[in-house]
């Protein structure tokens, strides 16, 4: 039997993604992505599209860090890209045990000067993640300008103090 899932989450080390990684990656989008149900809509993107944006367009041109356990399972995935949180998603089966509070601080320490992201309405959970990691509203959009068509927030966070 290997260790519980707070223990794997408790072991886990953040590193940066490489071109080696773009599958993992891509794994963890497409499942926590599925696994969120209602509160995050559909994607526009078959899973095959998904890995070859990850594979091509992400891990060469942002910043993606990787939150995995002592044998190398991916258990979350923060993408950068510029002052912009654009991916922040934790395996399905590992939420709600500190890594994406690990991965927001640490997007924190590489962007002291602030940060931005988007959410969907529909995603309440996350909307309250960000709140209580001093982020706040900046804008909500009737989702126009996202590819799903889905109303959405934009939370901004001003750097420290």
């Amino acid at each position: 039997m290997g260790p519980s899932h707070t223990g794997r989450v408790g072991s886990a080390a953040l590193r940066r993604a490489g071109v080696d990684d773009a599958r993992m990656v891509a794994d963890v989008l497409i499942g926590s992505r599925l696994a969120a149900g209602d509160a995050i809509p559909p994607g526009v993107h078959s899973d095959a599209e998904t890995r070859e944006w990850v594979r091509t367009v992400v891990i060469p041109e942002r910043e993606v860090w990787l939150a995995e356990d002592a044998d190398g399972v991916p258990l979350a995935v923060m993408v950068l890209d510029g002052d912009r949180v654009d991916q922040l998603y934790v395996a399905p089966g590992f939420t709600g045990m500190g890594l994406g509070s690990r991965l927001v601080e640490h997007a924190k320490a590489r962007r002291p000067a602030g940060l931005q992201l988007w959410t969907f309405v529909t995603n309440t959970a996350a909307q309250r993640f960000y709140l209580r990691h001093g982020f706040v509203v900046a804008e909500a959009t009737d989702g126009s300008g996202n590819e799903e068509q889905a109303p959405d927030v934009r939370f901004v966070w001003t750097g420290p103090g």
